[in-house]
């Protein structure tokens, strides 16, 4: 399974969107507490749409609040509608989309009247059979705008704070503070990065909708290339298609004094990211891989970032080492057999043990991608076969969270798969090992 990178530079031909207030606490609320989902690393929340709930992915990668995925949806109403033309990161063409004002969002205690939303009429652009979870929407910038927003990654929790000299000065003694830009209505930092022994100051965009833990741009610095030690990768999806790249090991990661040895870092390639208008002096992103590691405060209004380390600050990195990617290919009914709880009966002085059978609807889970030269492709696994068992356990036993965890198991474990090719049942065994 692929590590997923949402990134959803947005680019959008039509008319100037408007100026829009954000969310705004609800009368005697200056504090609210938001669970959320965490899923390779990204964060999804409940936000309502004109009293619809939806699903959203937070993103602090993007400007505008997108919709997608809305055939189940029907019911939301949108007002003040115009047709526009959606670009981003891959290699493709723009998608088509709608425009609409006015729309009123609210999640627990807060609100936001008369919001601005690009709804993506391309069914194909779906997030949910690749996190797992119904995903609807990618807000942004106006979530993070008015309030300190705090991300507890790991109570999985957002905590949303009133702009007071109260709430600012607690968090002041606790964290460290970091200077941050907000340009074209996203975070961006300044970091350095050692690349073959080579130090190099960049500037990233702070992109919390990036399972990765760091970008590297090629172009952008004659200094920044990738490592002799690398590997071709699927990097993620974007509005205008796939984003392919490249996946290297660095000596070193520094951000604030916080230093992480040995990140892995994506490269992607010059017509993935073909479509993206650069702030300037841009080298790439930095992504949750590296923030899910702290509490996380953001600060928009005064440009400011605070951090504080949290269990996670010296995870090993990792990847997904055998090389393929899986998405969900829809639910089947399974079968299982189930021993009622009961009294046990007795027929000529033997035990009669009780069964029944139940159905359950199950996920089922299709290779989208096999990588070049990987584990995978080596042992023999193809595009479109069904996964069937993962070490002896059926596929639908797990999330595609899980089957992750398990494609990015140590080095040196044996990782046995069974898929379903057409009418063919195949059984395929292999050794993890690291290739950087």
């Amino acid at each position: 399974m692929k590590t997923i990178a949402i990134l959803c530079f947005l680019f959008i031909y039509s008319l100037p969107s408007q100026a829009q207030d954000g969310f705004v606490f609800e009368k005697n609320v200056d504090k609210v507490e938001i669970p959320f989902q965490l899923i390779n690393n990204l964060i999804f929340i409940p936000i309502k749409v004109n009293g619809v709930p939806l699903n959203f992915l937070l993103d602090s990668g993007v400007d505008e609040t997108i919709l997608f995925s809305m055939d189940d949806k029907k019911e939301v109403r949108f007002l003040d509608v115009e047709k526009v033309a959606l670009r981003g990161l891959g290699s493709e063409n723009s998608v088509d989309g709608l425009k609409s004002k006015n729309n009123f969002l609210t999640i627990s205690g807060l609100k936001s009247s008369e919001h601005l939303v690009y709804v993506i009429l391309d069914q194909s652009f779906n997030l949910s059979s690749h996190i797992g979870i119904p995903v609807n929407g990618i807000i942004g910038y106006h979530f993070m705008k008015n309030n300190l927003v705090e991300i507890n990654y790991d109570k999985k929790r957002i905590t949303i704070y009133k702009d007071s000299e109260k709430y600012r000065n607690k968090i002041e003694k606790k964290f460290k503070s970091v200077p941050i830009t907000i340009e074209k209505l996203k975070p961006y930092i300044k970091a350095n990065v050692m690349v073959s022994n080579m130090e190099i100051p960049v500037k990233l965009l702070i992109d919390i909708g990036n399972s990765d833990a760091v970008w590297l741009f090629q172009n952008s610095s004659k200094n920044i290339k990738v490592p002799e030690k690398n590997f071709e990768d699927y990097l993620g999806k974007g509005f205008s298609g796939d984003i392919e790249g490249k996946r290297a090991q660095i000596d070193r990661f520094s951000m604030s004094g916080f230093n992480f040895k040995n990140p892995i870092v994506a490269f992607p390639d010059t017509t993935s990211v073909r479509n993206v208008k650069m702030v300037k002096s841009r080298s790439g992103s930095v992504g949750a891989e590296i923030l899910k590691r702290f509490l996380v405060v953001f600060d928009y209004a005064n440009q400011k970032l605070y951090l504080k380390k949290n269990s996670h600050f010296d995870d090993p990195f990792s990847y997904n080492k055998t090389g393929i990617e899986l998405q969900h290919y829809g639910l089947q009914w399974v079968q299982e057999t189930v021993r009622l709880e009961t009294v046990p009966l007795y027929e000529g002085g033997s035990v009669v043990n009780n069964f029944k059978y139940k159905f359950d609807l199950k996920p089922v889970y299709v290779i989208t991608n096999v990588r070049k030269n990987s584990l995978a492709a080596e042992a023999g696994l193809q595009k479109e076969d069904v996964l069937v068992r993962i070490n002896g356990m059926p596929a639908h036993y797990f999330s595609l969270e899980k089957i992750n965890a398990i494609l990015k198991s140590e080095d040196e474990k044996w990782v046995t798969l069974e898929v379903q090719r057409e009418d063919r049942l195949l059984k395929f065994k292999f050794q993890l090992h690291n290739v950087l």
